[in-house]
């Protein structure tokens, strides 16, 4: 569901051109009381666009905000219909790239501030999984994430894992099949993650000796191909037998 609100004259009528261009949206005009019904749709996961300040919707928002992997996508617009901010989940919420769909709708002008918008991603798997874990796990989960994450096997660049799943029969025979490297760290080495990581296992910990195998493996994979900061693009999911996550870091070139 996609809430469009407006709090003045000029705005509706913007709501009203924006609304006729897409699916399953509706129009608030002035909502009352603003603060708790627009707090609602944001914790509802609804995506939103506001005619205002962006003031107005900064402390609006602000008591609700969780974390970039939750919140949904919020766009800003001025009510003359110039300008469209991806203001929250601008990589993770795709807001970004809504903005961007927007702003063609209404001839308008795309102002994206998050500075890695214009730098080359790269995409890095992180794997773990039970010792013998068989490939349709393995792969069934790697797909639904690549699902969830909005990308495709041809973005991905490699998977990654703990140095003790190096010998892991099915990664390396999912890594031949899909045509991806396969490179496996050192315990030592992806604790350097831990300050990345989305959520810490004391026994994931107790077993491999760092607090979550996918994440860390994703990020210090990330990290080692543009040597820059890496940053998870989907935190760990997980089956029966096997974890994923899916991390990227930026090049400058291009």
């Amino acid at each position: 569901m996609i809430r469009i609100i407006a709090l003045t004259s000029q705005g509706l009528l913007l709501a009203e051109k924006l609304s006729a261009s897409l699916k399953n949206a509706s129009i608030w005009f002035k909502p009352h009381p603003f603060g708790q019904k627009v707090q609602d749709a944001f914790l509802a996961g609804e995506k939103l666009i506001f005619i205002c300040a962006t003031g107005i919707v900064v402390r609006t928002l602000a008591p609700v905000l969780q974390n970039k992997f939750q919140d949904p996508p919020v766009l800003v617009m001025d009510e003359m219909g110039k300008f469209v901010i991806p203001l929250l989940s601008g990589h993770e919420g795709g807001a970004n790239d809504w903005s961007k769909e927007i702003s063609k709708l209404l001839s308008a002008e795309c102002v994206i501030t998050t500075a890695k918008s214009y730098f080359n991603p790269v995409y890095t798997v992180g794997m773990g999984c039970e010792r013998d874990c068989p490939i349709e796990y393995l792969e069934d989960l790697l797909l639904d994430c690549l699902s969830q994450a909005k990308l495709n096997l041809d973005q991905i660049d490699s998977i990654h894992s703990i140095s003790i799943k190096s010998d892991e029969v099915n990664l390396i025979c999912l890594s031949e099949k899909l045509n991806k490297p396969f490179l496996t760290w050192d315990a030592e080495t992806l604790r350097t993650m831990e300050p990345l990581l989305s959520r810490r296992s004391d026994y994931v910990y107790q077993v491999t000796g760092v607090y979550g195998v996918a994440e860390s493996a994703a990020l210090y994979g990330a990290q080692q191909i543009h040597n820059s900061a890496p940053e998870l693009l989907l935190k760990k999911q997980k089956n029966p037998k096997a974890t994923c996550a899916i991390a990227r870091s930026f090049s400058d070139a291009g």
